[in-house]
This record gives C-alpha cells, sequence and structure tokens, in this order.
C-alpha cells in the first residue's frame, strides 16, 4: 500500500518584516477567517489570522487581543487581501505584559486614583494620588523576553538606577515611592490579561474590511517519527509516520488549519549572552484561501505538510497526527565492520602532515560489527515522498507474533528516491578485528607504505556478507599495492571490501597503501 500524498497547490510567499505581501492579492474569501498555521521543526512558526477593521476618516486605534505571548513584532504583516485598500500603519505596539501592580500604575499614568494605608490603630484611610510617574521598565522587559535576562540588565542599567522608582503628587507635592497600597478602578475588559498589538491606521475615507494578519512567532515546533515493523523473519517492512506538534506559544487555535514545514530554513537565533548570532530571513507561506486536500509538496527549497482536516491546538499541548503508512517496503539489512577507532579528543585539530608522520596514529581498532537497514525512498519500494528529519524506531515479530524493539536512530531529511542507511546496533555474533602489520615511511623520496591485517568471525548459523570499511587518512594521493580481496573506492579516501563469511569461518583480507606527496 502507497501512502497518501497528493498534488499540490499554489502558493505566494512573503518576506519577514515587509509590509507588502510579494505577489498578486487574490480576492478575500470567508476561509480567511479560519486560523492557519504554518509550523517550522525550529522552534518558530508562522501565524494567520484575521482581523475585522472599521475605518473612519482619519486616524483610527486597532486593538487586536488574540495574538501568542511569543509574538515577534517586527515580524508583523496587516494587509488588505483583496488589495483594495492600502492600509497606512502609523505606528504599532506589541503589549505582552502580565498584570502587576506595576503595570496597572504604568496604564494609569498620569491620572489619579485612590491609596490606601492603615494607621497605628488600624483604621483604614483612603486619599487620592496623582501617577506623575510608574517607574514600570516596559523597556527591560520586552529586552528580556526578546534577548535574554543578560541584555535586559544592561538597558536597565543605562537607564539609571531612579529609572524604577514610582513618583505620585499628594496634595500638590511630590514624593517618591507610593504613599500607600493603590486601588485601581475595574478593568473593562480582560484586554490587559491577552497579549495584544495596537495600530494607529490612518484612513482617508471610511473603509470596513477583513483585514489578513500573518506574524512568526516563537513556541512552537513539530518533529516526525517512524515505527518500522520487520516480520519474524524476511526483510519486507511496515512503516508507519507520525508528526508530533508542541504547542507552548500561549495562544489556542481553534479549528486551525495546519502545516508543516520541514527543511533547514535559515532564522535569526539568540545566542546564550542575548546577542543575535546569525542575520538570514525566513519566509512566511500566505497561502491559497482554497481549501487543498494534499498531504505534501515541494515548496521552495523546502517540502510542506498539511493536515487533511482542521484541528483545535491547544496552548501547551502535545498533538500527534498519523501522516504516512506503506506496506511492503523492502530493505536490505547490512552488516559493516568499520575498524578504525580513534579518541577524536586526542586528534582535535591535528593537520593532515601531523597525521602522515605519526607512525601510531589509527593503530587501535573496533572489534563491534554494526548492523545496518538500507530503504530506498522510491515509488517502486512503496515509498516515494520526501521524509522529514526525525527518529526511526525498529520492531520486529517474535516466535509469538508480539513486537521487540530491535533499534533505533535519526533520518535527516531525505528526498524522494535516496537511500536511506540507517544503523541499529551492533551484531552480537560478528567479530572484527584490525591490525597493521606494516608502516614505512621515506622523507626523502616522499613516500609512505601502511599494511593492515583484518580478521572478520562469523558466528552465526548462516552466512552473511561484512562489508569492511577502510579509511586511507594520511594523504590524499595514495595507491592500493597489495590487496587480497576486491575493492570499490566508494569515496577519495574510503575502500570498502564486501567480504562473504559461513558459518563459524575466520576470514583473512590484507592490503597495502601507498602515499605519496
Amino acid at each position: 500500500m502507497k501512502p497518501y500524498f497528493r498534488p499540490a497547490v499554489s502558493t505566494a510567499i512573503a518576506t519577514v518584516g515587509a509590509i507588502v505581501a510579494a505577489t498578486v492579492p487574490a480576492p478575500f474569501s470567508p476561509l480567511l477567517a479560519q486560523p492557519a498555521i504554518t509550523v517550522y521543526n525550529q522552534n518558530f512558526g508562522v501565524v494567520r489570522d484575521t482581523v475585522p477593521l472599521d475605518l473612519k476618516p482619519g486616524v483610527n486605534e486597532i486593538r487586536f487581543a488574540d495574538t501568542t505571548a511569543c509574538l515577534e513584532p517586527d515580524s508583523v504583516i496587516l494587509r488588505d487581501p483583496a488589495g483594495k485598500i492600502a492600509l497606512r500603519i502609523l505606528e504599532q505596539n506589541y503589549r505582552n505584559d502580565p498584570v502587576t501592580q506595576e503595570l496597572l500604575l504604568s496604564v494609569h499614568e498620569g491620572q489619579t486614583i485612590d491609596f490606601q494605608t492603615v494607621t497605628a490603630e488600624g483604621e483604614k484611610k483612603t486619599f487620592p494620588g496623582k501617577i506623575i510617574r510608574s517607574g514600570y521598565a516596559a523597556h527591560a522587559q520586552a529586552a528580556m523576553q526578546r534577548y535574554g535576562q543578560r541584555y535586559a540588565m544592561t538597558q536597565m542599567g543605562m537607564a539609571g538606577s531612579g529609572a524604577g522608582q514610582p513618583i505620585i503628587e499628594v496634595d500638590g507635592k511630590l514624593q517618591f515611592g507610593l504613599p500607600g497600597q493603590p486601588i485601581f478602578p475595574a478593568l473593562a475588559d480582560d484586554s490587559l490579561l491577552k497579549p495584544a498589538l495596537v495600530w494607529k491606521l490612518e484612513a482617508s475615507a471610511p473603509a470596513k474590511l477583513e483585514a489578513e494578519l500573518a506574524y512568526l512567532t516563537g513556541g512552537m515546533t513539530w518533529e516526525a517519527d517512524y515505527n518500522i515493523v520487520a516480520p519474524e523473519k524476511g526483510d519486507t517492512l511496515e512503516v508507519i509516520g507520525w508528526v508530533t506538534i508542541d504547542n507552548q506559544s500561549g495562544k489556542i487555535f481553534e479549528n486551525a488549519k495546519i502545516k508543516l514545514m520541514a527543511g533547514d530554513v535559515s532564522k535569526i537565533q539568540p545566542g546564550m549572552n542575548g546577542m543575535i548570532v546569525a542575520r538570514e530571513e525566513a519566509k512566511l507561506a500566505m497561502f491559497s484561501p482554497a481549501a487543498p486536500v494534499v498531504t505534501e509538496k515541494a515548496f521552495d527549497e523546502y517540502h510542506l505538510y498539511t493536515l487533511e482536516r482542521p484541528t483545535t491546538l491547544r496552548d501547551r499541548e502535545t498533538k500527534q497526527v498519523e501522516f504516512i503508512r506503506a506496506s511492503g517496503v523492502k530493505a536490505q539489512r547490512l552488516y559493516v565492520y568499520d575498524g578504525l577507532k580513534l579518541d577524536e579528543n586526542q586528534f582535535r585539530g591535528w593537520s593532515m602532515e601531523n597525521i602522515r608522520n605519526n607512525e601510531n596514529f589509527g593503530t587501535e581498532f573496533s572489534s563491534k560489527v554494526a548492523v545496518m537497514r538500507e530503504i530506498k525512498n522510491s515509488e517502486a519500494n512503496q515509498l516515494g515522498i520526501p521524509l522529514p528529519k526525525g527518529r526511526v524506531r525498529f520492531y520486529q515479530q517474535d516466535g509469538d507474533r508480539r513486537l521487540e524493539f530491535t533499534g533505533e536512530n535519526i533520518i535527516d531529511h531525505t528526498p524522494k528516491d535516496e537511500t536511506l542507511r540507517i544503523y541499529t546496533g551492533n551484531a552480537f555474533d560478528l567479530v572484527g578485528e584490525r591490525i597493521r602489520t606494516d608502516w614505512q615511511i621515506d622523507h626523502s623520496r616522499r613516500t609512505a607504505k601502511e599494511s593492515f591485517k583484518i580478521t572478520l568471525r562469523n558466528h552465526k548459523k548462516e552466512p552473511v556478507e561484512i562489508r569492511v570499511v577502510e579509511h586511507l587518512y594520511r594523504w590524499l594521493t595514495w595507491e592500493i599495492m597489495v590487496h587480497s580481496d576486491p575493492f570499490e573506492k566508494t569515496a577519495a579516501q574510503v575502500l570498502e571490501f564486501r567480504v562473504p563469511v559461513k558459518p563459524d569461518e575466520e576470514k583473512v583480507i590484507t592490503y597495502t597503501v601507498q602515499y605519496t606527496w
């Protein structure tokens, strides 16, 4: 059974931070009112929503209090999807502060509120006071959220030690600090309890429209997981793929259309010290309002996966959806002996010349023979679709038809018609041994010779083929002078011997390589 993927629909693209989308706007459709999310597997996503606008001539203040708590303000795009009205944005503000005493003081800055104290006799005394300065360091709060604590503390220090102290006018006199417990009037609504975007829009004429809103947000990610089931005997597999979506954005998405972007998209990330470590633009995906039935398609240099049905994604929820199921997938079991054992810490930073001249380099070996599964990602092999990066788990049926776990690993993004080679563990009954038998170096002639004996032992009840991988690490120019078995050059400095080994047999292969420089 082949996986269920269908042809794609057209798309349009806009760039992060741009106000005008780089596409011809499509006519507005009620389907735009349905929230849509594109989640990237790099801890961010693109949110597309609608904002109802009823503009009057002049300057209009618009508040939209239904964004995520991890919104990137400079990524916001607000536009008329029909392209008939050019929205002139005079000012944009993003508020994402928890309701605290300091925040409410800031909200009522310039206003008079009541303060309450308790006398020594325990009586409550209420009196008015005007908030001249709240002392609320909103810039530091924003800096901490966006760039980290160290950067925020620097900004607070630059503002001066007194900037965080409120100033209250009581009976015509100014005093630093609060004269008592502030008593605030009731909130008109819950707008301060939610993250909100506030715009000042200028309109030359009255207009009513459903504006399209798009922005980047953190707190969202997804990953793929694959479960592969093998029979007790044979190499015909069943492949089941899941996507796991994690929403930590601070917002519930009701009945949303969800898309998943797979690929290595360049995205700015803050460093540990709060500084920016890259400067590349990610791409916002502004999709056609038509309801697609696709599940996978190529998009720019990446691949896009679409959940077929709208779904509700709650805040702090992890949702799993099956996205691929294929049976009859053929896999080849490989045994690979790569006996070279190196201490990376010991040889870190060594040049090729240092390696060439060091007699002891590469003399240690490992006896483990790796077990690999090789799967062709092709239509002929019941696959043939781009596979996103993820964890692959292997299960095999036992004699009682129960599944036993036999290994797991991570695969990278794998295009169609490429071959997956997945390491699942080491063979219990296969052993390798790699011994250097000769080493000569002649600096006057600029040559070096090195000889190896590789011994393979098979303690299984059936014959196997072991692929012996050898790395010619001493120099780029080399020649195999003598070899006991045929080999294939698989890379510039890599050889591979394919050695059949019978049950309970010990097989020895030898070769000599000469380097010249």
